[in-house]
């Protein structure tokens, strides 16, 4: 009995000494892969401030940024697990957590792939600088000035001031129209004058309106053209552009278009006819009694 304790014990010995003796020898690769994690953790930590500053020259939607630094700093992370696990030789662990990634990281691309389609549309309009907070837009029939650009959506303040979410994908699928990336407003004023009007004094009093109404406007830059021979007057357009990017300022620069042509015309004397039409009643037949 005795004999078969000892036994027991000198085997027991030797499997602690035969795992101490490789954790001695282990030692070093544990103490390199550990510094390895703590540095590609400090690494990760440090690298979100400096590339957050890099992309705000790129992208100006802080929620992008977020997005993306986040992403860099799991990632490093994950490189520093992958490479502690290489230098301590585990081998097959470092196998099974890439197979387990790939596998989860397909069931949740799967999943949720109606989002990661809005995230990628929000990155890419961010990147490509096509649409920003504060342009005026037109997409999926509204149209409105841009609040907020998100992960998924984008918010758009219509002129009735209700906001309209439109997910990211809808808005790179469809065609849109962003008045922001264009400095100016073209403008189209359509008017008629008397048939007794001189028509050179029209356009010289229109255009000298519009150039003292609008200084930012040039003389050869301002469109004047007679267009028709009307029921009451003779018609023509009159087209200029002015600095602007908001649909709002066209309203308002068509508005103050209209008055300072009006009153021009006013103190010209020219005359801006409306139709007039007129009842002839019936005159009694002098045959008649």
């Amino acid at each position: 009995m005795n004999e078969q304790i000892q036994s027991a014990w000198d085997k027991l010995s030797d499997k602690l000494i035969g795992w101490f003796d490789a954790l001695i020898l282990s030692l070093p690769n544990f103490l390199v892969a550990l510094l390895a994690f703590i540095f590609a953790y400090w690494l990760s930590k440090n690298l979100q401030g400096y590339l957050s500053k890099l992309l705000k020259k790129f992208i100006k939607q802080p929620s992008i940024r977020g997005l993306i630094t986040n992403i860099a700093s799991i990632l490093i992370v994950f490189l520093g697990v992958f490479l502690a696990l290489a230098i301590l030789n585990l081998d097959g662990t470092l196998k099974s957590l890439l197979a387990g990634a790939g596998v989860a990281g397909l069931a949740i691309s799967l999943a949720l792939q109606g989002t990661l389609s809005n995230t990628f549309s929000g990155i890419f309009i961010s990147i490509k600088d096509e649409l920003n907070v504060g342009d005026h837009i037109e997409s999926n029939n509204y149209a409105g000035e841009i609040v907020q650009i998100d992960l998924r959506n984008t918010k758009v303040k219509e002129g009735d001031n209700n906001i309209v979410v439109i997910p990211n994908k809808m808005i790179m699928e469809n065609p849109f129209k962003n008045y922001g990336l264009t400095r100016e407003i073209r403008t189209t004023i359509a008017c008629g004058v008397d048939y007794s009007s001189d028509l050179e004094e029209v356009e010289a009093v229109a255009t000298t309106a519009i150039l003292d109404s609008f200084p930012d406007s040039e003389k050869e830059n301002i469109e004047f053209y007679y267009t028709n021979f009307g029921d009451s007057s003779i018609d023509f357009i009159l087209r200029f552009r002015t600095a602007g990017k908001k649909r709002l300022k066209a309203f308002e620069v068509k508005s103050d278009a209209i008055k300072a042509i009006k009153k021009a015309f006013e103190e010209a004397g020219i005359s801006i006819p409306y139709p007039v039409r007129t009842i002839l009643a019936g005159t009694p037949d002098p045959d008649e009694d």
